[in-house]
């Protein structure tokens, strides 16, 4: 997709694909609540940091396990070992090393034009979750 890149998406460092994916991820976060109707920017600042931060990335992570290919487990694992990050003091170390697996896998199907999978998971995840806060 990004055909201006250096390298394929395969090849990134897997902080770089998670540095894509923490704003990929962001923006999906903040188009499926302002789709939910007129909300306060102070509601939906509130309700996507909820949604974006270490622990619920990781939580979401175990939830899309079942559903991952090959290849989308692979580039988690390489982005959830990671050595030598600095995890912030508000994360959990298990917690911010799965987010940063979650995050590197939403950013390489970004980079390689998965769209429709980018989608169908975000929608699996969003929804899933929407669904849990109406009750």
């Amino acid at each position: 997709m990004w055909s201006h890149l250096k390298k394929e998406p395969r090849e990134l460092s897997p902080l770089v694909l998670a540095y894509i994916g923490d704003a990929v991820y962001e923006l999906y976060v903040r188009l499926s609540l302002v789709s939910r109707g007129n909300l306060k920017v102070k509601q939906l600042h509130k309700e996507s940091i909820s949604l974006v931060n270490a622990g619920a990335q990781a939580g979401f992570l175990h939830r899309l396990e079942s559903i991952l290919t090959e290849e989308e487990k692979a580039i988690v694992r390489r982005g959830r070992n990671v050595k030598g990050t600095h995890v912030p003091k508000n994360a959990d170390v298990i917690d911010y090393r799965l987010s940063t697996g979650f995050e590197a896998l939403i950013g390489y199907l970004f980079l390689i034009g998965q769209e429709d999978r980018l989608q169908e998971i975000m929608h699996y995840l969003l929804n899933d979750h929407d669904d849990k806060n109406d009750h």
